[in-house]
């Protein structure tokens, strides 16, 4: 008889939790069990997503979830908090993905599981140090998951906003969009000749602190003449707003691109992809994709990244700006301005090993085993 393993994803926007979500559904399979997602009926990106023969049920939340379930299957949730937690107790296991770092956040939420699931060493120790005892005894990370169905056509500025639906700004843009975005200039994509591009691939939320990272690299950026800063990602209106403004000092030399599909066209096509600043990070699944394309990284020397980029192979590691205002920052872009000092992360075969989907399917495989 075949098993099944259900995940609880509810989540109404896209992003790395989701893409996260579609590389374990094919694992589950893979591995043997059939797979099945419960959703909410409003998120409609689900379909864009490789799912292999996964079976999606949109029910409205947790309450409605039990009627699907067959006796004793195990459950992936993908969020913790009261509803989820209320899934225990009724004859399925019923684990608890930890996607983000329980660092500065109240990790109570994460209580009461039957086993919480980290997405990286940094998320596991925070756990811990946090005195949540149900934490799985290895970090799960992640695949560099490319497998998203793409145009043919060239990289073209998409959607720059991820609409808010609980603001009622948000919801009159949001609503509005279809006939004022039709009037906004849609130019291709094409990488500069004779500019060292850097790229932010990523969504544009509080996370990743981008407005904090540019308030101190954005002056050092515009003393480059012959430096690029290409953004990828869409964000809400807040964040886009506040980061435009962290980027004036450069603002001439940044390119807005919005949300993107063909994320490895995006990676093989920049000299070099910048992270975010580090402490609400839990792994940066951008990172493990960029470097599995061939382009490398730079990151602040700090957890989660640190497991994630080998420093000199996979990219390079520099100091925190808030620490030194930049100043090792500034010394890295001397160095990468030499075409000759890119490293190929490609050349690293037993670093990118460890974020293949057969290394992946060992770890949820040992997971499904406890269980």
């Amino acid at each position: 008889m075949t098993r099944v393993c259900y995940q609880v994803n509810f989540q109404r926007q896209f992003g790395g939790g989701e893409v996260y979500t579609a590389f374990v559904a094919r694992a589950l399979q893979q591995l043997g069990w059939r797979s099945r997602l419960f959703v909410h009926p409003e998120a409609r990106f689900w379909g864009s997503l490789d799912l292999g023969a996964t079976e999606l049920i949109p029910v409205a939340g947790h309450a409605d979830i039990a009627p699907h379930l067959t006796p004793g299957s195990p459950l992936l949730c993908h969020a913790p908090g009261d509803e989820a937690r209320a899934l225990t107790g009724r004859g399925h296991p019923v684990t608890c993905f930890a996607h983000m770092p329980p660092q500065g956040r109240k990790a109570a939420s994460y209580a009461g599981f039957d086993r919480v699931l980290p997405v990286s060493g940094y998320v596991r120790h925070g756990l811990l140090d946090a005195g949540i005892t149900n934490v799985h005894d290895e970090a799960l990370y992640g695949v560099a998951d490319l497998n998203r169905p793409v145009s043919n056509g060239p990289l073209r500025r998409g959607p720059l906003f991820d609409w808010d639906q609980r603001k009622g700004r948000d919801r009159l843009l949001g609503a509005t969009e279809p006939l004022w975005g039709r009037l906004l200039p849609r130019p291709g994509y094409r990488k500069q000749p004779g500019f060292l591009t850097l790229a932010i691939v990523s969504r544009i939320t509080t996370i990743k602190q981008f407005p904090l990272l540019f308030s101190i690299l954005a002056p050092i950026l515009a003393r480059e003449e012959k430096l690029r800063l290409e953004i990828f990602g869409s964000g809400g209106y807040a964040s886009m707003r506040d980061l435009r403004r962290a980027l004036a000092p450069v603002a001439n030399r940044v390119g807005w691109w919005g949300h993107q599909r063909d994320v490895a066209s995006i990676y093989r096509n920049v000299d070099y992809v910048l992270t975010g600043l580090p402490e609400r990070e839990a792994l940066g699944l951008n990172v493990i994709e960029a470097q599995a394309c061939g382009t490398p990284v730079l990151a602040v020397d700090a957890p989660p990244f640190t497991e994630t980029v080998v420093d000199g192979a996979g990219g390079f590691l520099y100091r925190d700006p808030r620490q030194d205002q930049g100043a090792a920052f500034a010394t890295l872009l001397e160095r990468i301005a030499d075409p000759a000092a890119r490293p190929d992360p490609l050349a690293h075969p037993q670093h990118l090993a460890r974020f293949s989907a057969e290394a992946f399917r060992a770890r949820l495989c040992r997971v499904l085993d406890t269980l």
